[in-house]
């Protein structure tokens, strides 16, 4: 079946929210009826005639990978209607997407799966998880605000500080979004408006860390306080933070966690192993341009090297082929010398093995465990030194 691929109209909208709903749940129509108007995002759609058969949504993201940041298409809102499933729809789809993302730079894509099978079959592979965890507000009782640190609640003034001590935390990890851009236009007021409370700690004024939080109608044993992000430069702002989220230990029995991921730092600080995981989302990246992702993530300025690989099994982007990555004072120079060769001699990776070892969220010899890496075994500690060091941290859902 032939379909026509194209980005959304604004007359489409209901039709496009509509099929969402199918999928997702989502009100059948947005809250400006009529408007597909999103900062960052391209929609693109599938048309069998006047029927809407499918949907997607590119955000225009930059991910932290080596502490820089990478051009990152977030793929969200992936639907297809029910009658036209297990047609082979979604490749189209990604093909036109894929082609609009890289027009633009991106050079990466990431996606929470509805099912992993069916995106690893387009070069996705599981990096990490984000994992949504409580804990008894009990746990909290004998932490107590260090000597020096003063927590209090945050301003519109307070904002830019906020937003500095998110990166300087993201920047250290591996996949956490940078919350700027064109799909994060800057509204301070509209950050403080978004939660019952953004608490601050800080030491001589200085700001080292910030807990976002929703009251929430519940209350009693059962009762939960939601909090978002739970950031600090240091262990005593954690522990103010903690301290401070410990006063409603009189009005709710629990403390949601809502943006937690992997090992957590704060479970460093915990005096009980009451942390509950309440789900755990996989999340996927793929490599849109092995050049573009290589030169543009940093690396431990350390390690000088150069090592020859090759990308095989590529089904939509192209990026198959024969790389030289040569490695100097934290940067790289990546080049495409052509294609494989049947006799080639070079650690060849899949797209979703490629994935795992950019991310440094599998060592080598896991990523040869799952049939993403063959060839030569000698470049595979070095593949783990110049990808590895971060633990991947996922903080936003999309």
């Amino acid at each position: 079946m032939d379909f026509e691929i194209r980005t959304v109209a604004e007359q489409e909208a209901e039709h496009f929210w509509r099929l969402g709903h199918e999928a997702f749940g989502f009100p059948t129509t947005p809250s400006d009826p009529g408007s597909l108007d999103r900062p960052g995002a391209i929609s693109v759609i599938a048309m069998d005639g006047d029927t809407m058969a499918g949907r997607m949504v590119d955000s225009d993201f930059d991910c932290w990978f080596g502490g820089r940041l990478v051009s990152t298409s977030g793929i969200g809102g992936v639907t297809v209607a029910m009658e036209y499933r297990g047609q082979g729809l979604l490749r189209p789809l990604f093909t036109e997407l894929f082609r609009i993302a890289k027009g633009r730079g991106a050079v990466l894509s990431a996606l929470y799966p509805s099912s992993a099978g069916i995106y690893r079959s387009l070069g996705y592979e599981v990096i990490g998880t984000a994992d949504p965890a409580r804990f008894p507000i009990s746990a909290l009782a004998r932490i107590s605000t260090p000597d020096g640190i003063r927590t209090r609640r945050a301003t519109i003034a307070d904002v830019p500080a906020i937003r500095e001590v998110y990166d300087v935390w993201a920047a250290a990890n591996n996949g956490p979004l940078s919350r700027r851009g064109a799909s994060f236009p800057p509204d301070d007021e509209n950050l403080i408006k978004s939660f019952t409370g953004i608490t601050i700690a800080e030491r001589d004024g200085v700001i080292i860390g910030y807990t976002s939080w929703n009251r929430g109608s519940s209350f009693g044993p059962e009762g939960t306080l939601n909090v978002f992000d739970l950031i600090a430069s240091e262990r005593d702002g954690y522990r103010a933070l903690l301290a401070a989220l410990g006063s409603y230990a009189s009005i709710v029995g629990w403390v949601k966690v809502q943006n937690a991921s992997g090992l957590d730092l704060v479970l460093e600080l915990f005096p009980t192993s009451e942390w509950q995981v309440l789900d755990s989302q996989p999340y996927m990246m793929k490599i849109l341009d092995v050049v573009g992702a290589l030169e543009t993530r940093g690396y431990p300025a350390v390690i000088s090297t150069t090592l020859e690989f090759g990308v095989s099994g590529d089904p939509i982007t192209g990026i198959d082929g024969h790389y030289r990555l040569e490695l100097a004072d934290g940067k790289a120079v990546c080049t495409r010398l052509g294609d494989l060769g049947p006799e080639t001699s070079v650690p060849v990776f899949t797209p979703n093995g490629l994935a795992l070892a950019y991310a440094g969220s599998q060592s080598s010899a896991g990523i040869r465990t799952v049939g993403g890496l063959s060839g030569p075994t000698d470049h595979d500690d070095t593949f783990g030194a110049i990808f590895g060091g971060r633990p991947v941290r996922i903080r936003d859902h999309y």
